[in-house]
């Protein structure tokens, strides 16, 4: 069966994207992609994926067949309908590959979630049996949790096309709304902003309980229940818009 070379295929991307004067940047522009995922197919970390293959071979003047084959093929040369079909099915294969490991990926946030959820647990229990009670304890771990099973297992990993055709600055999914002004989303920066989302919704859950807990220990109880609001509110919204506001202008 073909096999298909990542070394030989990043090499022989490289090469017609400088012959058209082409930088990484650039080509990515083009495909709507980060010039970071240019610059792993180059140097043979990954490839694209399938349906990146065509925009690819047509920006760089070269078949698709040339490309999966890593060389240059004459006009009078020709393959055989067998060998055709083994090049179709090494990219198809490899491109199952890459979804396996995205699932993987995913899959560790889940596992993430419960065992934030499972601390998220104790610590209330626990502030429950020493008589503390918090409206912003009870607001932000709710919100954590609900924005945990959202980002953590029911998130788009990938946005339709449209999006990296267009400057959309909304996000919508079903009941779930999304808009940070100034970033418009698309597959380059999405998988950094769901990061932030699932960083953030863990955070509320399983550390919001501790740290409000140790300032009420800390502060007199006169104190922290007055500036609880004031310090709360800022902390967890400003932590979950601004890093998605940074990641997704840098990504974009």
């Amino acid at each position: 069966m073909f096999e298909l070379n990542k070394e030989n295929f990043g090499a022989f991307v490289a090469a017609p994207r400088k012959e058209k004067g082409l930088t990484q940047k650039e080509l990515a522009e083009r495909l709507f992609i980060s010039d970071k995922a240019v610059s792993k197919w180059e140097t043979g970390a990954s490839i694209p994926d399938t349906a990146l293959l065509m925009p690819l071979a047509d920006i760089l003047g070269v078949t698709v067949t040339e490309l999966l084959m890593s060389r240059r093929m004459d006009a009078n040369t020709s393959i055989d309908q067998t060998g055709v079909e083994e090049v179709v099915l090494t990219a198809i294969s490899y491109s199952g590959e890459e979804q396996q490991k995205t699932f993987k990926k995913e899959k560790k946030w889940g596992y993430l979630f419960l065992i934030s959820l499972l601390l998220s647990c104790i610590e209330l229990f626990f502030t429950w049996q020493n008589n503390f009670f918090s409206i912003c304890l009870f607001t932000v771990v709710p919100l954590g949790f609900v924005f945990g099973i959202y980002f953590c297992f029911f998130a788009k990993t990938k946005l339709p096309t449209y999006y990296d055709e267009n400057r959309i600055c909304a996000y919508s999914d079903g009941m779930f709304r999304m808009n940070v002004p100034g970033v418009a989303f698309n597959n380059s920066n999405w998988p950094h902003i769901l990061n932030v989302g699932r960083i953030w919704s863990l955070a509320a859950m399983a550390l919001y309980p501790a740290l409000n807990y140790l300032f009420y220990y800390i502060l007199p109880d006169s104190i922290w229940p007055f500036l609880e609001l004031y310090i709360t509110l800022p902390l967890i919204l400003g932590g979950l818009f601004i890093p998605m506001y940074i990641v997704g202008k840098k990504y974009q």
